[in-house]
């Protein structure tokens, strides 16, 4: 199958997860314990990495692939998000803001992208 068939599947999984990233976000906050350190901070890298990879995934490729920059402003976008998402956060009872969960959004969404472009970039030179 073509992978550019797979865009308006990648576009509408993206939104979704975004939607889905915003619904978690508004739910008052609750006190539990971590299981480990920084284990919010890994959460918050996973779920904005998958944004950042259906993010890439639903760009339109040129006949020779992914432009690095189409790569980055999906990053630049996933970040604006994650600074929108503490931004709301700060009226969601029991939530904060916090500019290390923002951090953690990037790198998230910059290990997806990349992610994602490295396995395009594969899959094209079958």
């Amino acid at each position: 199958m073509k992978i550019h068939l797979l865009r308006p599947l990648f576009l509408l999984l993206a939104l979704s997860w975004a939607g889905v990233i915003y619904y978690l976000s508004s739910q008052p906050g609750m006190d539990i314990p971590p299981v480990f350190p920084l284990q919010d901070k890994l959460f918050h890298a996973l779920i904005f990495g998958m944004l950042g990879f259906l993010g890439v995934g639903a760009m339109k490729a040129s006949m020779h692939g992914y432009k690095i920059r189409q790569v980055w402003g999906i990053v630049v976008l996933v970040t604006l998000y994650g600074v929108l998402d503490e931004f709301h956060q700060q009226f969601v009872p029991g939530r904060t803001a916090d500019i290390f969960d923002v951090m953690a959004d990037m790198a998230g969404g910059m290990a997806g992208a990349w992610m994602m472009y490295y396995l395009l970039l594969k899959a094209g030179k079958r």
